[in-house]
């Protein structure tokens, strides 16, 4: 397996930036990116000149411009010694934190702006969304929700899959929503686990309340080694301290098991990476684009056993007052999902935690966090 190459906490997140979720915004993708630089550079001091590195997402919104990530260099700036763009979707930031500890650790440079940027209610540029209607069409599904709702039909058929419990997490995840000023204002209003259930079927049995909704927004975190950080006096950040990556997950199999995913890898190596077990993670912030995956992800990277995963939502307090605090700001499913950026929301979120600065959601001892992506 791979090395871990964050063991020595050499590496510190010392700034994070997030803008308020917006659908329609007629902003652009290098205005949401130009907001959250503004917030990082506002806190550290810091100035465009003192950044040598920059790592960004693939965005719907800017997806027809080829160049878009050195467009946005220009806008904010910056005059990179190192430049990343991920195309791993909702992991892209994810992506772009361990390739920046990577590259600063290597010396390539030593301050990293990494941005998440996307505008798809704003300007849709996307043509390349990984659709194939050669599979897709045939079967009369149009886009995740389907693909979502099938996926659930199939673990009802494997497992137990007790509807309360999705709800009672979106419960919880929407309580975060109510008190994050940056989550979408249509979405900043309480709910119920009867909500839930009686919300409309979109492919049955995924519900409305099940799914995310798209919305523009940007979000970034700065990162540099643990030395220059001390050095520059600041008090406040957080070590990535494992990582673990796979991509085309059973792509070689002719008929998988759709429910099993690349979170059995991923996750039990990244806790193994980072010696601990499951069972000492304070915080949880996994991706959300639908429920079921966040149940998927509860079972697979070993919070509880397979098809174990609606026992262990309806026992658990997973609002940012339990013992396993999920997605304490909403999550993208209570915030919005910003597009191709969504990968960074629920980080950006882990990192507020760990500062000890979300307000009214703060957790107690927020001494870790884990944090997933999907792409």
């Amino acid at each position: 397996m791979p090395k871990n190459y964050l063991v020595n906490r050499d590496i510190a997140i010392v700034a994070y930036g997030e803008t308020k979720i917006e659908r329609r915004s007629g902003k652009t993708t290098f205005e949401f990116a130009a907001d959250a630089m503004e917030q990082i550079l506002t806190r550290t001091g810091l100035t465009p000149a003192d950044i040598d590195g920059f790592a960004t997402n693939v965005s719907h919104s800017e997806s027809a411009n080829q160049y878009a990530t050195t467009y946005m260099c220009d806008a904010l700036g910056l005059t990179p010694r190192y430049m990343q763009v991920s195309d791993h979707g909702g992991g892209a930031g994810l992506a772009c934190i361990s390739r920046a500890a990577m590259a600063i650790q290597s010396g390539m440079c030593e301050t990293v702006l990494v941005i998440g940027a996307d505008a798809p209610t704003s300007y849709w540029e996307g043509k390349n969304l990984g659709y194939r209607p050669e599979f897709w069409d045939p079967t009369g599904i149009q886009g995740p929700p389907g693909a979502f709702g099938l996926l659930m039909h199939r673990y009802m058929e494997q497992y137990d899959l007790q509807f309360e419990a999705l709800g009672k997490l979106a419960v919880a995840q929407r309580e975060g929503a109510v008190v994050n000023e940056n989550a979408l204002p249509s979405l900043r209003k309480p709910i119920t686990i009867d909500d839930y259930m009686n919300s409309r079927m979109v492919t049955s049995p995924l519900r409305l309340l099940d799914s995310v909704m798209f919305a523009d927004g940007g979000n970034g975190v700065l990162m540099m080694s643990t030395e220059r950080a001390r050095a520059l006096g600041y008090e406040k950040f957080v070590h990535p301290i494992a990582y673990s990556e796979i991509v085309n997950f059973n792509g070689r199999e002719a008929q998988p098991d759709i429910t099993e995913t690349g979170f059995s890898v991923v996750g039990p190596d990244a806790l193994d990476k980072a010696g601990m077990a499951a069972s000492d993670i304070r915080m949880f912030h996994p991706y959300d684009d639908f429920l079921i995956a966040v149940m998927l992800q509860l079972e697979q990277i070993g919070f509880c056993g397979r098809g174990e995963g609606s026992e262990f939502l309806l026992g658990t307090d997973v609002t940012w007052r339990g013992s396993l605090p999920i997605n304490t700001g909403g999550g993208q499913i209570s915030c919005g999902q910003v597009g191709l950026a969504s990968g960074l929301t629920n980080l950006v979120e882990a990192v507020r935690q760990m500062f000890g600065e979300a307000g009214e959601r703060q957790v107690a001892d927020p001494s870790n966090a884990m944090v997933t992506g999907i792409g």
